[in-house]
């Protein structure tokens, strides 16, 4: 880059010279090898200013740099609008010649415009009404709710026992799930991430990011109070590794009960014992990394630094814990988009965000590894679907049809593992669950777990890329199934990223033919979205829209709704007098307000009346 200053400072404003306040930084783009026989990475360049990725300046090198010999490293090529130049002196002979096609002059990279891609607050920004007021905040009133042995890093709650692990690869885990004694779950842990971008240039047609490789674990940042967690969690550290060495996060994981603002169950009825509610409580245990690894900081390492800020997309990491034995796992996203340069022939690979920036079009895949005990280690593979059936019965009317089409639920357990490479059905219409053929709750049904897809639940769209080739294979389904092995403990190595061709990890081999009838097995799942960026994802994208989950419920595993015992609860015995258990506040429930043909209110209906009202309705039902 020292010889091409000239042209870069002529062409972009900037210069990259190798020292601390260099204008353009290059980021380098992965895979670096096939199958390990070489180390080549394209380079995208950029200014170097507070939102960088959002700065692409159209020009690339195409280095390699294979063996620790950096002598022997060389520059391939250089890519500059869409020309390519074998290397500096042919791309500087058409500079100075004349023959250099030039990009057109960039408006949003008039330093007086460039704010948009930081995160302060607009300076003409109205401010919104009321909002110079502290809005809603948590407050357990009667103390914390929940138990945290520090030394032991165990979590317990309301029924919900868990130890939690970390590490360098993909930071927090979850070990020995129970409820209410009973293992649950074994393992709950984040597998890999991969994101795989489009365009039409020499960066986003060859990004394809494992983010194992760079480590999760590692990248995770100390969290905000109030603002990452609810100003009442408790927090809990965490030490892993990097390739400067050991470093400690003081704020690594937060533990909080949140109220989720809507009850659990509830129903409004008139006979007695019919009306209630109770409150939707969850434990969420958290943990957010800023998976920042992939720049050039300061132009020194291939690398950033863990005090460095060289933000990208900042995944959070949510564990939550229901009443009634469900786990929700939730992955959310935001920070950075890695942001190419808008022109007319990136039409359909993104979309622009600015005058010369665009977002481009990429699947986020992130895979967990759910080791279900689901009532003792031997599970098996339940596959239950509906499907639409047409049938005649004698007692149907004469004016209606003699036919009804209705739907039907059919179930079937899937005993192979090559069978066991799965996607959810067109429509939802069928899902998957673990379950234990020999142990069975009180309605003769097989206890098991399910696992139902929540927000966003997609797999990988593109299947062939040489960039992915076998070192994500499991991010090709919704879900898979195999038997438990110490052999194959994750799905994934921080070696795959640069392996496509010869993964250390290959997931299809863990599909061998292997029958999965009451044995110990686990559940490989996915979440992610199909990222199609919009002007709203600058400067950050939102955690709202950038949100996947998956829920694992009792299936047939308890005999009723357990979530009934709560006393956080109320049961209404009539609508004038409240009657309720547990520590709930004292409130009234006026009934139902009726009103006349001339608009006056009615008296308000008592319990007699409602009651009075339902068994006139079901002494008509039986006359009739």
């Amino acid at each position: 880059m020292p010889q091409l200053a000239e042209a870069t400072k002529e062409l972009f404003g900037g210069v990259a010279l190798g020292h601390p306040n260099d204008t353009l930084v290059g980021v380098v783009m992965a895979p670096f090898s096939f199958d390990g026989s070489f180390r080549r990475g394209w380079v995208s360049w950029r200014r170097n200013i507070p939102g960088l990725w959002l700065h692409p300046i159209n020009f690339f090198q195409y280095i390699d740099f294979s063996g620790t010999d950096s002598s022997a490293w060389k520059l391939l090529k250089i890519v500059y609008n869409h020309q390519v130049f074998a290397g500096v002196d042919d791309f500087l002979s058409a500079f100075r010649n004349g023959t250099l096609k030039r990009l057109p002059d960039r408006p949003d990279q008039d330093p007086e415009h460039l704010a948009w891609s930081t995160r302060k607050r607009p300076a003409n920004a109205a401010q919104r009404d009321l909002d110079h007021l502290p809005g809603p905040r948590s407050v357990s009133f009667g103390g914390l709710r929940f138990r945290v042995d520090r030394a032991l890093q165990y979590v317990s709650w309301m029924g919900w026992g868990m130890y939690l692990g970390f590490n360098r690869d993909m930071g927090l885990s979850l070990w020995d799930v129970r409820f209410r004694g009973e293992r649950v779950l074994y393992e709950l842990a984040p597998q890999e991430a991969i994101a795989q971008y489009s365009g039409n240039d020499p960066m986003q047609t060859t990004t394809a990011w494992l983010d194992r490789f760079f480590g999760m674990g590692s990248a995770v940042r100390d969290m905000l109070p109030g603002y990452d967690c609810p100003h009442e969690a408790v927090y809990l550290p965490a030490t892993t590794h990097n390739f400067e060495g050991s470093l400690t996060r003081s704020r690594a994981i937060c533990i909080f009960e949140h109220d989720t603002g809507r009850p659990l169950t509830r129903h409004t009825g008139y006979h007695d014992g019919e009306f209630g509610a109770v409150r939707g409580y969850v434990l969420v245990v958290r943990s957010i990394s800023t998976v920042g690894n992939y720049d050039y900081c300061n132009g020194e390492s291939l690398f950033c630094s863990p005090s460095d800020d060289c933000p990208s997309h900042r995944p959070q990491f949510d564990y939550m814990f229901h009443l009634d034995g469900t786990i929700e796992v939730r992955l959310s996203a935001s920070g950075y988009l890695q942001g190419g340069f808008w022109e007319p022939g990136q039409e359909g690979y993104g979309t622009a965000i600015r005058e010369t920036t665009m977002g481009s079009l990429h699947d986020h895949v992130i895979n967990y590894k759910v080791d279900l005990d689901v009532a003792g280690l031997e599970n098996s593979l339940l596959f239950t679907s509906t499907a639409q059936e047409s049938i005649s019965q004698p007692w149907f009317e004469d004016d209606w049809g003699s036919t009804v089409i209705q739907q039907k639920i059919s179930r079937e357990y899937i005993d192979n593992e090559d069978d066991a490479l799965l996607k959810f059905p067109p429509n939802f219409q069928g899902g998957y669950a673990l379950v234990n053929k020999e142990q069975k709750n009180k309605w003769d049904i097989p206890r098991g777990y399910a696992i139902h897809p929540g927000y966003s639940p997609i797999h990988n769209t593109v299947v062939g890329s040489k960039r992915l080739l076998n070192n994500a294979n499991w991010a090709r389904y919704n879900l898979a199934v195999s038997r438990r092995k110490d052999t194959e403990p994750t799905s994934s190595s921080m070696w795959n990223l640069n392996l496509p061709g010869s993964p250390m990890v290959d997931f299809h081999k863990f599909f061998d033919g292997e029958n999965i009838t009451q044995e110990d097995l686990v559940a490989w799942v996915n979440v992610g979205m199909h990222h199609l960026p919009q002007a709203e994802d600058s400067p950050n994208t939102r955690t709202n829209l950038a949100a996947s989950s998956f829920f694992l419920t009792p299936l047939n595993y308890f005999d009723a709704d357990i979530s009934m015992d709560s006393t956080n609860a109320i049961l209404i015995s009539a609508p004038t007098q409240p009657g309720r258990h547990g520590p709930v506040p004292p409130f009234e429930y006026v009934g139902v307000q009726a009103f006349g043909l001339d608009g006056k209110p009615a008296p308000p209906t008592t319990a007699e009346e409602m009651r009075k009202a339902a068994e006139l309705y079901h002494r008509i039902k039986i006359e009739l």
